[in-house]
């Protein structure tokens, strides 16, 4: 799992939660009492051996899974172009029980003017004209403005990352090397099917500082 306790927790209680061994009110903010169950439960996980390790980067993760030490985790969509995996066996799901969401957005700081504040617009603009869009998009990720994106990616490119279907003809990664074999598939369908199917938003819980302090109990929990 994801060593920070923003994500890693979210994807755990999905799954517990999915395994019928704890019930929560809202998996996106955790009250204290139910951090405390949560924590109990993965706890009682580690010390039968159930938790092979935890990763920082994408290129940790990626290492777990290329070492054919891991069998299941959680792994970003980025690291599945990296060398390591080239070469691996594996394949990627959508769970039923729906996907943990996050999103990277941009803002401007109050204090920025005159030259430094014309810059930060000209970047926004360029990063919503859709170049950008068509390199995230090579990654597995989705863009704020898909139509800008597409102007720059392949009609194959389009049906394969956002329409769910077919890769009709092998697609290239960022760098240009092939990612997609032809005849692929991506798991979770089209980009409506796949965003209807979020259960809960990466967000900062009410209890974030309890809940990071009893993560790292975890992390550091050994019978």
């Amino acid at each position: 799992m994801q060593s920070n306790a923003s994500i890693g927790a979210i994807d755990a209680i999905l799954a517990v939660r999915a395994a019928g061994l704890l019930e929560v009110e809202d998996p996106g903010n955790l009250t204290v009492h139910e951090i405390d169950r949560l924590m109990a439960v993965l706890m009682e996980l580690r010390a039968g051996g159930h938790f092979l390790g935890f990763w920082s980067t994408q290129a940790d993760s990626a290492e777990l899974f290329s070492r054919s030490r891991a069998r299941i985790g959680s792994i970003w969509s980025s690291a599945l172009a990296l060398p390591g995996l080239r070469h691996t066996s594996f394949r990627t799901a959508a769970p039923k029980e729906g996907y943990r969401g996050w999103y990277g957005g941009m803002a401007l700081s109050r204090h920025i003017e005159a030259i430094t504040l014309d810059m930060a617009y000209e970047y926004m603009g360029w990063w919503l004209d859709g170049w950008p869009g068509a390199v995230v998009a090579r990654q597995g990720y989705y863009f704020s403005v898909p139509e800008s994106a597409r102007r720059h990616m392949t009609d194959a490119e389009w049906d394969y990352w956002y329409g769910g279907r077919q890769a009709q003809c092998a697609l290239p990664g960022v760098d240009g090397a092939e990612l997609v074999p032809k005849g692929a598939l991506r798991e979770g369908g089209s980009y409506n099917e796949r965003m209807s199917a979020i259960a809960v938003w990466n967000s900062v819980m009410d209890e974030h500082n309890y809940l990071v302090r009893r993560w790292h109990d975890f992390l550091n929990y050994r019978r």
